[in-house]
């Protein structure tokens, strides 16, 4: 321990021991839904969190407060770059500083297992080494900005499908090997704050409850930081507290509180187990510069300089990129040889950057693709766009600036917000002025100019009990129910209804809903959220696919955007299909038909089936690329960037070739029966060829590996990591412009047994210029030779031979060397 540690620790236990038990009790549970309460008398300040993780929402989602959003987390592990990464870390403490943040939400390092999995976008990799290497460089960079993560979701916590009760069953080889391998990885190598207890239950223990793998995490693996509940996941008061819980979220009516105060006065918690819990609680504070007389962790002369976040946001893009496929050198475009570009796909216009749910944050703008590329090409190429089709089956916000007004039963106006579009959100705080109380209706609205004449569709998405009016006239009075009893689904894929209203092009009519307020006895505590949709009039269906095809025919590249919506892809439900939705499937074979040079851009965070993969020129997976994905696609089409991105989890060319899909529960369990064979693990054991391997992604250029050098380490130095060995790459652009390529190293035991065929134990991104030859050193860990022996409940490092093999993804090996491992 540091000495500024012994510091700290010091001023924590003075702190702790000017605290009677309801004094200890109130630190372990928010008084809001971000924050845990300040305690002017010890001098500690108010702690407030935040969810990410691929921007800062601060207290208040809503619009009017937005943040630098980032990709989806599976773009930032397709980069395979930690140092880009943790450039990414420092950019989101600098945005928690900015909204008052201490502690962020994030990151996730739950498994890819299955493609069906509705949160696989705000997850990394179907490998456990990936996935740890990328969310420790998240970690140490956001913390080098003295802000807290909590990495997340401990565990397995893989799926959305009943997640408050499912119970994952799961052997412990497996669970070690996998699930809790990269937990266990972040914790060593990053030295996280923070970690959120996930609401599902392993092997028939609510993970919020259970003390036995709490104990794996601060007994085994030595982590010191908070443990904090996924929201609203804390629900014993006496099994949380002697599991080791440090915070049950969110406030102010938790299972702790008064309930914990009766349980140790009762002797069913002893009061030392409270105290570490707020022990804990104290030192985070502390770390974070929110407990006076305790130096923070990092001091603010000592934070990373401050980053332009959009220049952040289209590097960290472009370099995410996949190119999947590139016929006959599709790509680059060259724009000196093309006049007429044909962009066609809603996405285009309307881009998906995020995910939905939590990890959804408001931008402060969106550069579309169609944006993107207007901008980038010169003035004497045409672009055209065309629609092609619209897979969404729920509208948009409309998008215009509105008012919020909060009213008495009265009819008083208590406040008003100003709205820059159809979106209404307050969770956790209500206004200033404004309590659950005096709050009788929420009405939300302004005056809307149509841009075309025709049937426009108004309506409303939320549940609850609304009254839609145009010009005064009521076109809905009624009340929209949600399914099930998940919150985050009623929030996040809420019920929807549309109304046809005749509009005249250029003639503003004001549209108008309100929302009966219903107090949920929470005290202030807000949940309110619902948004005022408006879908312009579309041409029908054959329609507007005949349109995209006269403007592919007439052009000499097409470049089809097509992607997943929010109704596919989100936290609250699992996907039942790997298809893209709506007609993009036949949009993209109609195109390709007519133009021998198409390509494809997809924008999803997970896989999708793509049945005319080989009918198409070219396919750049762009992810959900953040605010400016328009920016960064054009970057990498047109050539300005190499698409360096690799693929952080295999590919399926239909789900049913998949190893494992199963995200259902059968009588509320969920049977992990495959093992450790999920992934490329599977995919090897089952003899299956998926579309595209893990790792896989080309290159502008062409890389030739010329030389291998392994060096066994059968001892390592203090303090360093235990390896098994270091790799020494040489290799060279022999193509004719600069580039970026991902070294992958994997082991495979020359007698696997009942392990896997072969695995990642190592990787290195390296760049460098035509015709250069460079050098890249890859550190192989030692526990890449480990497996859990259950038996003797211990690790087992198997000795003996192996191949190393060295290359571009699992499936295009290009150097192997035999060594001895030990």
């Amino acid at each position: 321990m540091r000495a500024s540690d012994d510091a700290r620790e010091r001023r924590v236990e003075e702190a702790l021991a000017a605290l009677d038990l309801e004094g200890v009790v109130s630190l372990l549970s928010g008084d809001s839904l971000w924050a845990l309460p300040a305690n002017p008398a010890i001098g500690l300040g108010r702690l407030v969190m935040s969810d990410g993780p691929v921007g800062v929402r601060g207290e208040h989602w809503t619009p009017d407060d937005p943040s630098i959003q980032l990709p989806s987390p599976t773009a930032i592990a397709a980069t395979w770059d930690r140092g880009l990464v943790r450039t990414a870390g420092h950019l989101l403490a600098q945005e928690a500083r900015r909204k008052g943040v201490h502690v962020l939400l994030a990151p996730a390092v739950n498994m890819h297992r299955s493609p069906l999995g509705g949160r696989h976008f705000e997850t990394y990799s179907e490998d456990p080494h990936l996935t740890a290497e990328i969310g420790a460089a998240y970690v140490l960079g956001v913390q080098e900005g003295g802000v807290a993560t909590t990495v997340k979701h401990f565990v397995a916590n893989d799926s959305e499908t009943d997640r408050f009760t499912v119970d994952v069953r799961v052997d412990e080889r497996t669970l070690r090997e996998i699930y809790l391998a990269p937990f266990e990885r972040i914790v060593a190598k990053a030295r996280p704050w923070g970690v959120m207890a996930s609401y599902n239950k392993v092997n028939g223990t609510t993970m919020t409850e259970h003390a036995e793998l709490n104990a794996v995490l601060r007994e085994e693996w030595g982590f010191d930081g908070f443990i904090v509940s996924d929201w609203t996941a804390a629900r014993d008061t006496v099994a949380d507290a002697l599991a080791g819980l440090d915070v049950a979220m969110p406030g102010p009516n938790t299972v702790y509180g008064r309930h914990l105060v009766d349980a140790v006065r009762d002797g069913r918690v002893p009061k030392e187990v409270v105290n570490g819990l707020a022990r804990r609680v104290l030192r985070l504070a502390a770390r974070v510069g929110v407990l006076d007389g305790a130096d923070p962790v990092v001091a603010p002369a000592d934070r990373p300089a401050d980053l332009d976040g959009r220049a952040v946001a289209r590097e960290l893009a472009a370099r995410s990129f996949v190119l999947l496929r590139n016929e006959n050198a599709s790509l680059p475009l060259a724009p000196a040889r093309v006049r007429r570009v044909a962009l066609i796909g809603l996405p285009a216009a309307e881009a998906r950057t995020s995910g939905g749910g939590s990890a959804g944050v408001f931008a402060e703008r969106i550069v579309s693709p169609l944006e993107g590329l207007r901008a980038a090409l010169p003035d004497d190429v045409e672009l055209v766009h065309a629609v092609g089709t619209d897979p969404r089956t729920s509208p948009p916000p409309v998008r215009t600036p509105l008012t919020a007004v909060f009213r008495a039963a009265d009819g008083r106006a208590l406040t008003t917000e100003s709205l820059p579009d159809g979106t209404a959100r307050w969770i956790g705080e209500l206004p200033s002025g404004v309590s659950n109380t005096d709050l009788d209706r929420v009405e939300v609205g302004g005056e809307f100019t149509p841009k075309e004449s025709g049937d426009h569709l108004i309506g409303i998405s939320g549940a609850g009990r609304y009254v839609l009016t145009v010009d005064g006239a009521t076109v809905f009075d009624g009340e929209l129910l949600a399914e099930g009893d998940d919150p985050a689904a009623a929030m996040f894929a809420p019920p929807t209804t549309t109304v046809p209203v005749a509009l005249t092009a250029g003639r503003p009519v004001r549209i108008t809903v309100t929302k009966a307020h219903e107090d949920l006895g929470m005290g202030d505590f807000a949940f309110i959220g619902f948004t005022l949709t408006h879908s312009a009039p579309l041409a029908d269906e054959a329609d507007l696919l005949a349109e995209a095809v006269a403007t592919a025919r007439g052009a000499d590249i097409a470049i089809v955007v097509v992607g997943t919506t929010e109704e596919v892809e989100s936290e609250g439900f699992d996907r039942d299909s790997l298809a893209l939705p709506g007609r993009q499937d036949d949009l993209v074979a109609r195109v390709a038909e007519v133009n021998d040079r198409t390509v494809v851009v997809v924008s999803a965070g997970a896989p999708v089936e793509m049945p005319w993969r080989e009918d198409v020129s070219a396919i750049l997976l762009a992810w959900f690329g953040g605010q400016e994905v328009g920016g960064a696609l054009a970057d990498v089409l047109l050539g300005e960037a190499d698409p360096s991105g690799r693929l952080p989890t295999t590919w399926p060319a239909a789900l049913a070739d998949a190893p494992v899909s199963a995200v259902v529960p059968e009588d509320g369990v969920l049977e992990y029966g495959e093992g450790a064979f999920i992934g490329y693990r599977g995919w090897e054991r089952d003899g299956a060829a998926p579309a595209y391997w893990f790792g896989h992604g080309l290159s502008y250029t062409e890389w030739r590996y010329d030389t291998l050098e392994v060096a066994p380490v059968e001892n390592a130095e203090a303090g360093e990591e235990p390896l098994a060995a270091r790799v020494r790459v040489r290799l060279t652009n022999v193509g004719e412009r600069a580039g970026r390529e991902v070294v992958q190293v994997y082991l495979a035991p020359h007698e696997p047994g009942d392990r896997p065929a072969k695995v990642l134990a190592g990787f290195a991104p390296v760049a460098a210029g035509a015709g250069e030859t460079v050098e890249v050193e890859v550190a192989v860990p030692r526990d890449a030779i480990r497996t859990w022996a259950e038996d003797a409940g211990e690790w087992e490092y198997v000795a003996g031979g192996y191949d190393l093999l060295v290359g571009r993804s699992y499936a295009d090996t290009r150097l192997t060397a035999r060594v001895e491992l030990r």
